[in-house]
């Protein structure tokens, strides 16, 4: 059996997690996984109501979960920060979730938004570091709040962590890369302490890897050649900050956030899986809102899991769905939420019949 912590969150969060658990029943049956889905009420609600996010108890609790499913959090009555770092971060760093994988994979070309590319140019993975770097924490304030204030955000890299990420990478992109091929992405140029970490790092663990290619862009350098020649790239591996603004760039290349999708992992621990999107609270109870990345999530899921078919077969329906604008109006099509997913749900039950 494997235990799911369900975490529908806030605004749209419950609706696109809805039709991603249609998916994980429909291929919990199909496949016999016993899945046990168990769902945990945190996000803007519990916060305002009982004055808590995500209570130490809880967090000791999902200890003893298998993988995470995560909607969106987010709540325009609560200062922007409080739930994400709360309940996002939190969840990251107490599981060691260091590893953020993220797919940019173009699935219609009518999405293209680069002229002369499709479907092959655009595909490729970013792996981001996900638990040191800017976003570690570390810094404060002096004199908060006069015309003499300082404030410091520092950039952390260890050698363990910046090791077991490349690591990683190498051997992701041995066993699903097309090439393969790792580009390391950085700011060594003037992040001279920090990035020639990264650099020795990665020179060391590519000489142990001979079999895959490899080769370096600067930040600034790689977000013009993922606009001008996204095909050059296979796997990328980079830093917390720089992946997280690569890969919201990586999101509009293959259509938008409603397409993005995210894993963070820890091979060895608890990982989390969720759409990218935000709660896009506008639109929450409207049925308005695209389910295709929560569905996307569940199929990662799956294969983390061990059902790496499951997940093929997911992803090739939605390529279906969007193709067929059996879509919400986000993306051409004239569905409801609900629609979309049972859309999803009655062509993969067609699908893995005949398979």
């Amino acid at each position: 059996m494997y235990k799911i912590a369900v975490i529908p969150g806030d605004g749209i969060g419950p609706e696109v997690i809805a039709e991603g658990v249609k998916v994980l029943d429909l291929m919990d049956r199909k496949y016999q996984i016993n899945l046990n889905l168990d769902y945990f009420n945190l996000g803007a609600e519990r916060y305002l109501e009982k004055g808590e996010i995500l209570p130490d108890s809880v967090l000791k609790e999902l200890e003893a979960y298998d993988a995470i499913y995560l909607g969106a959090v987010g709540d325009p009555r609560v200062k922007s920060g409080i739930l994400e770092k709360g309940i996002l971060l939190t969840l990251r760093f107490y599981f060691d979730q260091y590893v953020n994988l993220r797919p940019v994979k173009l699935i219609d070309e009518k999405f293209s938004p680069l002229k002369n590319k499709g479907k092959e140019d655009i595909n490729f993975t970013v792996i981001r570091e996900n638990t040191e770097g800017i976003y570690a924490g570390a810094g404060g304030f002096l004199r908060k709040d006069t015309p003499h204030e300082i404030a410091t955000q520092e950039m952390i890299s260890t050698r363990m962590g910046v090791d077991r990420i490349i690591e990683f990478a190498f051997n992701y992109a041995r066993e699903n890369g097309r090439v393969p091929k790792l580009t390391l992405c950085d700011k060594s140029n003037v992040l001279t302490y920090a990035h020639d970490l990264w650099q020795r790092s990665f020179k060391q663990i590519a000489e142990e890897n001979p079999d895959i290619n490899t080769d370096h862009y600067l930040i600034d350098a790689i977000t013009m050649k993922m606009v001008r020649t996204p095909e050059i790239f296979d796997v990328i591996v980079t830093c917390n900050i720089f992946g997280d603004i690569i890969t919201d760039l990586g999101a509009e290349l293959q259509g938008g956030m409603g397409l993005a999708v995210s894993g963070n992992i820890n091979p060895d621990s608890v990982s989390m899986f969720e759409p990218v999107h935000g709660s896009a609270p506008d639109i929450a109870g409207k049925k308005e809102a695209n389910p295709l990345a929560a569905i996307l999530a569940a199929g990662m899921l799956l294969e983390n899991l061990g059902y790496g078919e499951a997940n093929t077969y997911i992803e090739e329906v939605v390529s279906e769905a969007v193709a067929e604008d059996q879509v919400t109006s986000d993306l051409g099509g004239e569905l409801k939420t609900n629609q979309v997913g049972d859309y999803i749900v009655g062509q993969l039950d067609k699908i893995v019949n005949t398979n």
